[in-house]
């Protein structure tokens, strides 16, 4: 078997012994279980998807309508999943997607997740919209793989010191989110009238910042903690972006650039004509636009247009070993889980994110064994029915 496959075994023998996981390895339950001990606010803002929720349940359908035919007599005893992204060995191919405001989830937020994280090698993308500072973060991450996700400002110049930060703290790629720069209309939280940022949660980024403070009179404390807040409201998005603006990133970060959001081709062509590194074919776990395209649907399109000239990564939906498998059959070269580790955040502090981890890459290997591959290299179109 694999390595990653061992949490398989380790489970069994801990078994022996009477000892049971403390959370479900089958990734999927748990979002039920955290809808069941869970703050309902800090539930639904992870949980929820805009509108009717239609577009979550399309990423979901898109991965079960795809079939692997799993193949015999392969000689799949030993595997390899680590993959190379930027210059960078991978133990697979498997990130930790941008998810903002996670001390709503658990007191230790992003820290916690950074620690996990580092701990079994996977690349945390941190959000703009986090509860902890990115130079916090870097240092709880510290020897682990780290990537920075932008929400580009309103402000040029706060996104520039957003960008030297995230340079200075060692972060290696950029990931800009693109479908976000305003929130999508989004029920769940409407009808609790719950915002985290409002609260000044998600905001630590912006109020660690030089240039956010000097628009608001200096450090953030008591007396501004309000106008820092309307500050927030003012800076956050910039829905006046467009393609020629691409050029801004370049003079600013000198390292890998990801544009995620991508779901049309002509946007993807439209990247690789701006010289990115990168793009992430997503719709935001379906937060951001009701009856969008499942974004798996969308992965084998994007891949025909650019995968000769970009790097093409994938997330929304992704739940399980098989999942990952079905995203890099259609051409990703990796993937990013976003909710599933915030659920084992709120349910388990650090050990439930490593859980998470573990039980994915595992799931992972021992379904590429099952089927009939060894390494990621080898999992092509070929291996899904029709």
């Amino acid at each position: 078997m694999g390595a990653l496959a061992d949490y398989q075994n380790e489970i069994y023998l801990n078994g022996l012994r009477g000892l049971v996981p403390e959370l479900p390895t089958g990734l999927t339950e748990l979002e039920g279980l955290a809808r069941e001990r869970l703050d309902p606010r800090a539930f639904g803002y992870v949980a929820g998807s805009a509108g009717t929720g239609w577009t979550a349940r399309a990423n979901r359908d898109a991965f079960e309508r795809r079939r692997i035919v799993p193949r015999m007599l392969r000689d799949v005893a030993a595997r390899d999943l680590s993959v190379e992204l930027f210059g960078h060995r991978l133990p697979a191919p498997v990130l930790l997607g941008p998810v903002g405001v996670l001390t709503i989830m658990h007191p230790d937020g992003e820290i916690a997740v950074a620690r996990a994280a580092a701990a079994q090698g996977t690349p945390m993308v941190l959000s703009t919209a986090a509860a902890h500072s990115m130079e916090e973060v870097a240092e709880a991450g510290a020897g682990g793989p780290r990537w920075f996700q932008l929400y580009w400002p309103g402000d040029p110049d706060l996104a520039a010191s957003f960008l030297q930060r995230a340079h200075a703290a060692g972060f290696q790629a950029l990931v800009v989110t693109l479908d976000t720069h305003t929130l999508g209309w989004r029920p769940r939280d409407l009808d609790r009238g719950y915002l985290p940022f409002l609260r000044g949660v998600g905001v630590a980024n912006y109020f660690s910042d030089p240039v956010f403070q000097k628009k608001v009179g200096g450090p953030i404390g008591a007396g501004n903690r309000r106008e820092a807040i309307a500050a927030w409201q003012a800076t956050f998005g910039n829905p006046s972006l467009t393609w020629e603006d691409l050029g801004f990133l370049r003079d600013h970060w000198d390292r890998p650039i990801l544009l995620k959001g991508i779901l049309h081709p002509a946007d993807a062509r439209r990247a690789a004509d701006a010289g990115m590194d990168g793009v992430v074919v997503s719709n935001h776990g379906g937060r951001q636009v009701d009856g969008a395209i499942g974004a798996l649907d969308a992965l084998p399109a994007v891949v025909e247009e650019v995968g000769d000239r970009l790097t093409v990564l994938f997330d929304s939906g992704v739940r399980t070993g098989s999942d990952v498998l079905k995203a890099l059959a259609l051409g990703a070269r990796a993937v990013l889980i976003g909710r599933p580790y915030a659920y084992g955040l709120g349910l388990g502090g650090e050990a439930g994110v490593r859980h998470v981890i573990r039980c994915l890459l595992a799931d992972l290997d021992i379904t590429m064994g099952t089927a009939g591959v060894r390494r990621p290299a080898e999992v092509t179109a070929g291996l899904l029915a029709g």
